[in-house]
């Protein structure tokens, strides 16, 4: 019984060979110049949450100054 699965098996395997085309894993072209050329045109903003986030902390601080160096632990 177990050679039958075997032999069922391997016969899978040779149809999907024969009808699945290989896939292609090399790159046709060097994608880093790209990257690089993409991270330089893009502009360099903040958003305004992170403006709120900074005065948010910056406003606790100066409230609680004694949470200073609690901050300065977790960073």
């Amino acid at each position: 019984m177990r050679d039958m699965n075997g032999q069922n098996e391997q016969e899978v395997r040779e149809i999907l060979r024969s009808t699945v085309p290989r896939a292609r894993t090399e790159l046709r072209r060097d994608l880093w110049p790209e990257m690089l050329r993409r991270l330089d045109e893009r502009p360099r903003r903040v958003a305004w949450i992170d403006w709120a986030l900074v005065a948010t902390i910056a406003g606790l601080l100066l409230l609680f100054p004694k949470a200073i160096p609690v901050l300065m632990y977790h960073l």
